[in-house]
């Protein structure tokens, strides 16, 4: 009986809080509500994202050390920058990153291109074929870059095995990962494997919103199946295509993890990207205001690469 009256007086209590609440939050405005909702993540946002690059902008001007913290911090100015700007060795960083961009870019849209037009004519079993395709990209990078370690062991690796099953050479002959030639496509070869199912989806998606009564008129007007691939296919899907080609563009242009799993940046510098360089600067040699510079460099050439790009995209939208 207590516990029924106790709890009669706590429904009795929040029924009668409850106006008092409903005539307070009518009393604010839209606005006011607005900025009650927005304000956390906005602050989230500047703690996580904002005061970081601000504190690293201020980092690239000074001689700051990560692990000599209690060392005065010196104002340099732009001595960073012009340091890296005439590095050669960043330059070879650079034109090693741009490789890797180009050519998984390339494969990827290729590829992810092709199974998405193959995906959509929706063939027996094209469901389970899709969930295959999709599996690679649902691993974790550590986990693909072991796997593929071991598959490139010229001993017991099973890459080398058909490789020479397909060209007669023994499979010991070559390194795939110890080979200054090969070892930057083995790289690709790995990310293609990888990422080559995220490009699929986002075709796949533009090929499924072309409506069928475009296609429809082109068969009215006895347009052949070539004719409507050219015409009709390729163009509308083309923002998706180029929508894919910007998301991979840039990931890439920050490829880290892959290289640093599979080669480390080896043999040599022969497969050391940006973010390679950009590690060893600042947790190797401990140059934090250098690495701050270069940080900020690679961000705002990948910020200007995809400002101009995303206007390329809104025109081609817009036709």
């Amino acid at each position: 009986m207590n516990e029924l009256s106790a709890s009669s007086r706590i429904t009795y209590r929040a029924v009668m809080v409850r106006p008092g609440v409903a005539r307070r939050i009518r009393g604010l405005s839209d606005r006011t509500l607005a900025w009650l909702f927005i304000t956390p993540t906005i602050v989230l946002l500047l703690a996580i994202n904002i005061f970081p690059l601000l504190w690293t902008i201020y980092l690239s001007f000074t001689n700051y050390r990560a692990n000599r913290a209690n060392v005065p911090t010196i104002w340099l100015g732009a001595d960073w920058y012009q340091s890296i700007l005439t590095d050669p060795d960043i330059w070879a960083a650079m034109q090693v990153t741009a490789h890797f961009v180009i050519w998984t870019v390339v494969i990827e849209t290729v590829l992810g291109f092709g199974l998405a037009y193959l995906i959509d004519k929706k063939f027996r079993g094209h469901g389970i074929w899709t969930t295959i395709i999709l599996l690679p990209m649902m691993l974790s990078p550590a986990v693909v870059g072991n796997f593929w370690t071991f598959l490139y062991q010229p001993q017991i690796g099973l890459f080398n095995y058909v490789v020479a099953f397909f060209t007669g050479r023994a499979a010991s002959s070559f390194q795939m990962l110890g080979d200054v030639t090969l070892s930057p496509w083995a790289i690709v070869i790995v990310d293609a494997w990888m990422w080559t199912p995220y490009v699929m989806l986002i075709c796949l998606a533009g090929l499924r919103s072309i409506p069928d009564y475009i296609y429809e008129a082109a068969e009215v007007d006895r347009a052949s199946k070539w004719r409507q691939f050219w015409s009709i296919t390729l163009p509308m899907a083309l923002p998706f295509i180029m929508l894919a080609v910007l998301f991979r563009g840039i990931e890439n242009f920050k490829m880290f993890d892959m290289v640093n799993l599979l080669t480390g940046g080896g043999p040599g510098s022969t497969t050391e990207v940006a973010s390679i360089t950009l590690k060893r600067a600042a947790f190797e040699s401990w140059r934090t205001g250098y690495s701050s510079a270069f940080a900020i460099i690679l961000f705002v050439t990948v910020l200007g690469l995809a400002n101009i790009y995303v206007k390329a995209l809104n025109k081609v939208k817009s036709r």
